[in-house]
């Protein structure tokens, strides 16, 4: 029992020796960078705002008369109304499907799991193919309409994972059962777009499901953000208990711990994080793969370090590509879905390949 007990701190001194920067000045810096591209995100497009004038803007509606107003009312819409919402719900989703992923990967052990582990991402498409391809509820929320379905939708796969998978005392069953249901909803979804949908809604929905964020306002962007805020909570708060983890189901029983329950109520917290974010940004791939590895080579594997350092890296990398994916092209906007992955896959091949060059040695 003893030796079990030394197991986690010794874990997390090796990750805090792995760290390149104090943590401290890691989240500050962090923190930088975020403001800097959110600068960015709000200052480029067909109008070009200087970086200067935007967080005047930003400082005068959140501190009225905190600067003299000399920017024209047309610069302050774009600013406010429009770049500013999808900056913050890049930042958001980031953030989010970054702290999913670094928990899906402490929970199940496993360096390749994603947010939509249970089948999130599919299920959500298929909300979105009810709605834009065979009608169900078409406009019945307005703007709404669309993250409502997604949302709904990928919450049937968590729940008939937890409802069929749950059953069996292995832990490994609710997710075979989540990798299942996905490819039974990605089948739903290739059957819809071949059979039933015209031209334009297939262009639609594929659309959605390659991930974008043109469609951000403040109205939608208020559900992921609280999820991030309550569920990102719950998470840090149980990050110590994570790490118990590490010693194996059988060690951390012995710390006593409900494996299992545990495990469940964090692949919730997964589920429901990726839910919000694909609601408002469709399929959006490698956030939730890469970058909890990329904070875990910053500050170690200590859940209470990386999973804060992932959703700040997260929000950058995220908004970072929105900027991308608007700039490449001239009135075109490429979805940020596959900037993610062009830009992710290499750097993800790169980091396995010198994780097992290292283990070669």
């Amino acid at each position: 029992m003893e030796r079990l007990r030394t197991q986690v701190p010794q874990a997390a001194e090796s990750g805090r020796r792995r760290g390149r920067l104090g943590f401290g000045a890691l989240l500050v810096l962090l923190t930088a960078a975020l403001l800097f591209v959110l600068g960015l995100a709000m200052s480029f497009g067909s109008v070009r705002i200087p970086i200067g004038d935007v967080w005047a803007i930003v400082g005068h509606a959140l501190l009225p008369g905190s600067f003299e107003t000399w920017w024209s009312a047309a610069r302050e819409s774009i600013v406010l109304d429009s770049r500013l919402p999808r900056a913050v719900t890049a930042a958001v989703v980031g953030a989010a499907l970054a702290l999913a992923g670094g928990v899906a990967q402490a929970v199940t052990r496993n360096p390749l799991a994603d947010p939509y582990l249970l089948g999130v991402s599919s299920g959500a498409g298929f909300g979105v193919v009810l709605v834009m391809v065979l009608g169900v509820g078409a406009g019945a929320l307005g703007v709404f309409t669309i993250p409502v379905a997604a949302f709904v939708g990928a919450m049937v796969p968590l729940f008939l994972s937890l409802a069929i998978g749950g059953r069996y005392p292995q832990p490994t069953a609710i997710i075979l059962v989540g990798v299942a249901l996905a490819q039974v909803f990605s089948a739903f979804i290739t059957f819809s777009l071949l059979v039933v949908a015209n031209e334009d809604e297939i262009s639609v929905v594929l659309h959605w499901l390659a991930g974008g964020l043109g469609d951000a306002r403040w109205s939608t962007s208020v559900f992921p953000t609280l999820a991030l805020v309550v569920v990102g909570a719950a998470i840090l708060l149980s990050a110590g208990r994570m790490d118990l983890l590490k010693t194996g189901d059988d060690g951390a029983t012995a710390l006593g711990m409900n494996v299992r329950r545990f495990r469940v109520l964090q692949l919730m917290g997964v589920s429901l994080l990726a839910g919000a974010a694909v609601s408002v940004a469709g399929g959006i791939g490698f956030i939730g793969l890469l970058i909890p590895h990329l904070a875990g080579y910053l500050v170690g594997t200590r859940a209470i370090r990386l999973l804060p350092v992932a959703a700040l890296v997260g929000a950058v990398a995220l908004v970072a590509a929105d900027v991308l994916a608007r700039a490449l092209m001239e009135n075109t906007e490429i979805p940020v879905g596959v900037i993610t992955a062009i830009v992710g896959a290499p750097i993800f091949v790169w980091m396995l390949y010198r994780q097992y060059r290292k283990a070669e040695q």
